[in-house]
């Protein structure tokens, strides 16, 4: 049985990798938090070169509605890996997958509600 951690650990790893080979970069820094049945993943620095450059060229509101709405759809495509991914690390079926984006930032966040908390072996205190 993994640490908490452990867990958020390879959840990092995981999601990682995806960004990588689905988005084409992977994010400059990410974490991840369980907190009860919610898992909740951070990406920072996640927006390629050519998506900056489209939010800064574009007005205001159409540069960022339109990498919104393209983020969204590859995620929404990708949707069956992330949910096995997290199954795969947790034990834990996904119900739901919630995300969103900063174009002025950068950071990327996505939350899965999971069917029940996962079970996890509490850390060794010195």
């Amino acid at each position: 049985m993994k640490t908490q951690g452990e867990i958020e650990a390879a959840v990092c790893q995981g999601m990682s990798r995806f960004e990588q080979e689905y988005m084409g970069r992977g994010p400059k820094d990410i974490h991840t938090h369980l907190i009860g049945d919610l898992l909740v993943v951070r990406l920072q620095g996640v927006l390629t070169a050519a998506e900056q450059h489209l939010v800064k060229t574009l007005p205001a509101e159409k540069g960022r509605d339109l990498l919104k709405q393209v983020r969204s759809q590859l995620i929404e495509v990708a949707r069956p890996t992330l949910e096995a991914l997290v199954k795969e690390i947790t034990g834990i079926k996904p119900l739901s997958l919630h995300h969103d984006i900063s174009t002025l930032t950068g950071e990327e966040v996505v939350i899965f509600t999971l069917a029940e908390t996962p079970c996890f072996r509490e850390t060794k205190t010195r």
